[in-house]
């Protein structure tokens, strides 16, 4: 079984390899994805001028009450939802997905599938 460290380490090289190829521009925006342990966050970022356009988190006290858990797949669902709501809102239709040097799979996956189901493209 590979160490916590190892572990990391392992996300930190997928994150960089990823985002020499992924940008957000004006146009089409980066949706990014971070885990914690206990939570799930979501923020679209336009990178030409490093501006974060839209966030969203498990951590918010109106999901919070809506939710069983803030470390599930469903608060994962209603980040996304929420993420999208928000992005549309603003005008923003189409993003970049980053998921940030996670593999593309559980809580990831949930958020990313329910932000395309409310409406975003990518």
């Amino acid at each position: 079984m590979l160490s916590k460290e190892r572990k990391k380490d392992k996300r930190l090289k997928r994150r960089i390899r990823i985002r020499k190829k992924i940008t957000g521009t004006a146009e089409k925006p980066r949706l990014t994805v971070y885990r914690s342990l206990k939570y799930i966050y979501a923020q679209i970022i336009d990178d030409e001028k490093s501006h974060t356009l839209v966030a969203a988190s498990s951590l918010e006290k109106e999901l919070k009450e809506g939710i069983k858990s803030t470390r599930d797949i469903g608060a994962a669902k209603a980040v996304g939802e929420l993420i999208a709501k928000r992005a549309l809102e603003r005008g923003v239709k189409e993003v970049v997905f980053d998921r940030n040097g996670y593999k593309y799979h559980g809580r990831v996956k949930a958020l990313a599938d329910a932000a395309r189901e409310a409406g975003l493209k990518f």
